[in-house]
């Protein structure tokens, strides 16, 4: 009963199209849908128990947000990213963490450094066990807290939107487990340029991220 009555709860302050939104999203970062694969329209209407008008929202909705295509005839599809979309993404990414950079260094604290220096632990933990399905999720949290640290949520909601659609082509490195190593350097390199307080450090530090996961993405993209 108990579960029903959370089941119903969730329904009454959420919309459906919001909850197919987020589950199809959850799907795309766990790679258990990948770029190229179909959405099958009546499976998400039998999951959630419910007609087919708010699913068919909900992918008017992950359409308008970049995630999915829809065609004519065929159905609907996850997008896949080519090379100009993905390097205009990595150029505002690079913007974005600039700006968090300078607005971060300044005012964060020592518990958010050790806070962040503690993510660096698990995320080394996951690394070295070769767990790229959970490193991936733990550096999306790392650079999402990083974000959230600063305290403006305009930027954290445009960062997000920029990193849901990143997520359909950052996998492909992140299941190269040496790839992890170099990403780590650098996320010890971010922190420690946050303890110091300089605006100008961070910020180019992250910005030196942002390109080493450009060039690392490039390396493992086909010709």
């Amino acid at each position: 009963m108990t579960t029903v009555l959370s089941n119903l709860q969730i329904l009454q302050t959420r919309s459906v199209s919001d909850l197919v939104h987020e589950e199809i999203l959850r799907l795309i970062k766990t790679g258990e849908l990948a770029a190229g694969d179909k959405l099958n329209e009546l499976s998400f209407a039998q999951h959630f128990k419910v007609s087919r008008a708010p699913i068919r929202e909900a992918f008017r909705g992950l359409e308008a947000d970049g995630l999915v295509r829809l065609e004519k005839n065929r159905g609907v599809f996850v997008r896949e990213i080519g090379e100009t979309e993905a390097r205009e993404l990595y150029e505002l990414r690079a913007a974005l963490d600039d700006a968090t950079g300078r607005l971060l260094a300044p005012r964060i604290s020592s518990a958010q450094i050790k806070e962040l220096r503690a993510q660096l632990d698990r995320l080394d933990g996951a690394a070295a066990r070769g767990d790229m399905t959970l490193y991936f999720s733990l550096n999306i949290d790392f650079h999402d807290r990083i974000v959230e640290m600063t305290g403006n949520a305009t930027l954290l909601e445009f960062y997000r939107r920029v990193i849901d659609r990143m997520h359909l082509l950052r996998r492909r490195y992140f299941s190269v487990t040496h790839e992890s190593h170099a990403s780590q350097g650098e996320h010890r390199a971010i922190v420690d340029a946050l303890a110091t307080g300089d605006a100008e450090r961070t910020a180019s530090t992250m910005r030196a991220h942002v390109a080493g996961g450009y060039q690392r993405l490039v390396a493992v993209t086909p010709a």
